[in-house]
């Protein structure tokens, strides 16, 4: 199953629809703009919005504040004390990052992809249908020596 990132840009029009996508979500990533606190405030509706359609126990949560190049390193201090106690409520990792210069976006994916492989793995193995380390793998065949080609004949041409 590839990842399928759905954005809907906390546009109150695509509202109605945003609940199909929310389903079976395994992770799921609230952004919230760094210089403005009403975007952080809306940020435990969106949550709530998309907990709705999936099990908080089998998704992963994210909180991303973005914009952060646009913060003076005082703004961004008080604003990420907000961020991390919005954080812990709804039990997120919380990341800052930058689209502009890159800062943190690379590290950030590469978590989210990490996170949600692990839990697949860990999911398949629940399920048993997994194979595990030391299970035998029977591979049938007539030949003695699966790596073995048949032998080429030379060509009668050009020799």
């Amino acid at each position: 199953i590839l990842p399928q990132p759905w954005d809907t840009a906390g546009q109150e029009r695509f509202k109605c629809i945003a609940s199909t996508y929310y389903r079976g979500a395994q992770a799921i990533v609230i952004v919230f703009d760094v210089n403005d606190v009403a975007s952080l405030d809306h940020t435990r509706q969106w949550l709530a919005d998309a907990l709705k359609e999936n099990d908080p126990s089998n998704v992963i949560l994210f909180l991303v504040g973005s914009k952060k190049d646009l913060s003076t390193p005082a703004q961004y201090s008080r604003m990420e004390k907000d961020a991390l106690k919005v954080a812990q409520e709804m039990q997120a990792e919380f990341w800052a990052v930058s689209s502009l210069t890159g800062e943190n976006v690379r590290d950030f994916f590469f978590r989210v992809a990490a996170l949600t492989f692990e839990s697949s793995v860990l999911a398949e193995l629940e399920r048993g249908s997994a194979r595990r380390i030391g299970d035998a793998v029977r591979i049938g065949s007539t030949e003695s020596d699966l790596y073995l080609s048949a032998p080429r004949k030379k060509p009668k041409c050009c020799q």
